[in-house]
């Protein structure tokens, strides 16, 4: 997924969602507390990066990921996945610094509650089985907040594929080939994630999907 200049509709449009949304469970860690933003400055400066650098590898400004580091703005999961590639880690190390190398016969649980969550104003998504890299796949649990294809920011897209499973409520997926579709719980879907696509909920309540994204590699 990529990083979207936003428009100052597409910003009204957050403002409003802002005022408008439960307070976070005590439960939930947005990107500001739980560190996220130094500790991505230290790997970049662990690996003698400079943020331009790390713009160009993965096509993200340079003020965003300024404002990234300094904990002025939660980064999406696609941001991250960009973020990861332009630092050449893996992902998981975004999360959890510690994670575990690949071996044979490895395993991961995550008990209920227990994963890294990140917190945006499109999402809330909680991302599983971090304590392991070069895995194939990524695995989250997310809240979709938006109820417009606008407040959600517009398309995303970026290379692998990716399968997604409502746990609960209703959401409608929006794709650059085909029409929208209404996904309800137990629905799944699975699709190309070069497409573009953007996906809101029409729920009374926000949706909880399973989503399951490939890797994305330099």
């Amino acid at each position: 997924m990529i990083y979207r200049q936003e428009s100052p509709v597409v910003a009204n449009a957050r403002a409003l969602s802002q005022q408008s949304r439960p307070q976070t469970p005590p439960s939930a860690v947005t990107a500001e507390n739980c560190d996220l933003g130094p500790h991505l400055k230290r790997i970049r400066q662990g690996k003698k990066l400079t943020l331009q650098a790390v713009s160009d590898r993965c096509g993200v400004a340079r003020s965003t990921l300024s404002k990234i580091e300094n904990s002025l703005i939660s980064p999406t999961f696609d941001l991250l996945q960009r973020l990861a590639v332009g630092l050449e880690i893996d992902l998981s190390q975004v999360f959890s610094p510690d994670s575990a190398e690949a071996s044979a016969g490895r395993r991961s649980i995550t008990r209920a509650g227990a994963g890294d969550v990140v917190e945006t104003s499109e999402y809330l998504y909680e991302a599983l089985a971090t304590d392991l890299r070069a895995k194939k796949m990524f695995p989250l649990k997310a809240v979709i907040r938006a109820r417009t294809l606008e407040e959600f920011g517009g398309w995303v897209k970026h290379e692998g594929e990716e399968f997604l499973y409502v746990l609960s409520g209703e959401i409608r997926l929006f794709t650059e080939v085909y029409e929208p579709t209404t996904l309800k719980a137990g629905d799944s879907i699975y699709l190309d994630s070069r497409m573009g696509h953007a996906c809101v909920s029409v729920s009374p309540q926000d949706a909880e999907v399973l989503w399951v994204c490939t890797q994305v590699t330099l």
